[in-house]
């Protein structure tokens, strides 16, 4: 034996293990370096947390969001106090504290847009899925329904339904999530045509497999990827959708804390009062516009090509 192989049978050679990554976990690691999408979490988590502790604030400041101060937050004139000690935020036209109402609005605010989200997306996809996965008539079927859907002008029906049934959170919720699951059925049924003729999914058929099965194990998988983006960005839409209807007497009822109701509330007091304008428009506008860079950062995040 030569000293040279003595030498490489005296000192093994250690190979370096490779850990390889899943497409979750590398998805992470591009949105931790995303600095909009890191803010946006922030701002999201911050708005969370002002709703989550919304009965602690009315506690610590001794106001109900329903009671009315008209004594110590409207001015001898009976306009509303500004921001001070009692009032953080001052009062709205009524002498409701403004800092608590707006908490308890971020309430209805995330609760309609996560459920409606949540509803607009479990029915889009299983519709998309459908018309996507069989074709044919179901297909037409469906596409037609969904063309049905997006027609309707959801104003007009909101006042109908408001007229008949009774403003509440429940209707604002359903006539938010009827409005938005056309939007993610076209976008899952797209996708399910591409999918179905694949090659996976034909040697799945070719074993025998049922229909079900193969858009629930080998399709659906595949649809994660859209629908969490699609359903990211679904969140401020109904937050806005939720705000509007509000404004216009046509969302909760009008008693309950609402950013909407809130700014319907400023259009007559902005001049003298204009924290009742300003206050809620800027909780609107950065909570819409850290869902969506969110949204923007997990559809780059979750880009392969990345």
């Amino acid at each position: 034996m030569s000293l040279t192989d003595a030498a490489f049978e005296a000192e093994p050679v250690h190979a370096e293990v490779v850990h390889g990554k899943g497409p979750w976990r590398l998805a992470w690691e591009r949105m931790r370096r995303d600095k909009a999408a890191v803010a946006s979490m922030v701002v999201i988590v911050l708005v969370a947390l002002l709703a989550l502790f919304a009965p602690l604030f009315a506690l610590i400041t001794g106001h109900d969001p329903l009671t009315q101060y008209p004594s110590t937050a409207l001015t001898p004139e009976g306009l509303p106090v500004g921001p001070g000690a009692e009032f953080w935020l001052g009062a709205d036209s009524l002498g409701r504290d403004l800092f608590v109402r707006l908490a308890y609005g971020a309430r209805i605010s995330l609760l309609v847009g996560l459920s409606a989200t949540v509803l607009a997306t479990v029915f889009g996809v299983v519709v998309g899925l459908l018309a996507g996965f069989y074709g044919g008539w179901v297909d037409g079927v469906l596409a037609r329904v969904l063309d049905v859907v997006l027609s309707f002008p959801y104003l007009l029906v909101a006042i109908v339904l408001v007229a008949a049934v009774g403003a509440s959170v429940p209707l604002t919720i359903f006539v938010i999530a009827f409005f938005s699951f056309a939007a993610m059925a076209r976008v899952v049924r797209g996708q399910t045509i591409g999918f179905r003729e694949r090659e996976f999914t034909e040697a799945v058929r070719s074993l025998g497999a049922s229909p079900l099965r193969i858009m629930v194990i080998d399709v659906l998988p595949n649809l994660v990827a859209p629908v969490t983006v699609l359903a990211s960005l679904l969140i401020p839409t109904s937050i806005v959708f939720e705000a509007t209807l509000s404004f216009l007497g046509l969302g909760v009822d009008p008693r309950t804390p609402s950013w909407g109701a809130i700014l319907a509330d400023s259009t007559d007091f902005y001049r003298v009062a204009p924290g009742l304008l300003i206050f809620p428009a800027v909780l609107l506008l950065l909570t819409t516009l850290a869902f969506n860079l969110l949204g923007d950062g997990i559809r780059d995040a979750l880009d392969p090509r990345r």
